[in-house]
């Protein structure tokens, strides 16, 4: 694979994963549940560590990595328990196609460093699919179990921080 292909398939790559983010960032806003909020924070925090990997990637080759990307749409599918259902089979299934699209194009890149980066990518995006299929399934101890005997009650605020 020559350096500009190389380049073009990192491209196409960040921008995908910049969309997964911004749809993410979008569902943690009306994914209220603690567990599963909690959930879309760690899965936030990883794209971006992604992002910046990717986009070190792509300088190191003399590109400049996309800006901004449109903030895919969110389903409005019921209210309360029922749309939050909604967003997070969604997101399994935005992921799942993520990774049907990509793992035969990143087996396809010969250098090693930036296909072994891309793998890591892939492999954590399993990962938070697992997150995001138990969350369906109504499991809350996804990022481990709580210490306390208490239940979390209450939501999370629909915004990451307030200043």
């Amino acid at each position: 694979m020559k350096p500009t292909q190389l380049l073009e398939l990192l491209g196409e790559f960040y921008a995908g994963k910049l969309g997964l983010k911004r749809r993410h960032e979008a569902g943690a806003r009306l994914v209220g549940q603690y567990d599963f909020n909690n959930t879309y924070q760690y899965v936030i925090a990883r794209e971006e560590a992604h992002l910046d990997w990717l986009r070190r990637a792509i300088a190191s080759l003399g590109g400049v990595a996309a800006a901004d990307a449109p903030e895919p749409p969110v389903p409005q599918a019921g209210k309360g328990a029922a749309q939050q259902s909604a967003i997070i089979e969604d997101d399994a299934h935005l992921i799942r196609g993520f990774l049907d699209r990509w793992r035969p194009r990143v087996e396809q890149v010969t250098d090693s460093r930036q296909k072994i980066m891309l793998r890591v990518i892939l492999g954590e995006m399993l990962e938070q699919e697992r997150f995001f299929d138990q969350a369906r399934s109504g499991r809350t101890d996804l990022l481990g179990r709580r210490t306390s005997p208490s239940k979390a009650s209450g939501t999370v605020l629909p915004t990451r921080w307030v200043e």
